[in-house]
């Protein structure tokens, strides 16, 4: 899927234009799987309130931190 994603990059940037279909086509493949495993986490976005849930259930907490633009380009 990188492969196809850079060549319709590469045409872009190229001026190459892309039809609609190709890009439908791009856009369905690009979509995350709707039943991956992580989907089925209960993902907290306030760190007290996994951290009562992990008190009240004894469960650690995993908690994914990063500083940065968040598409990665520091």
């Amino acid at each position: 899927m990188r492969m196809l994603l850079c060549a319709f990059v590469c045409a872009a940037n190229a001026g190459m234009a892309i039809t609609e279909a190709e890009f439908q086509k791009l856009h369905r493949e690009l979509q995350p799987d709707p039943h991956a495993v992580w989907r089925s986490i209960p993902w907290k976005t306030s760190v007290l309130e996994a951290q009562a849930i992990a008190a009240r259930e004894g469960k650690p907490i995993f908690i994914w931190a990063m500083d940065g633009h968040p598409l990665g380009c520091t």
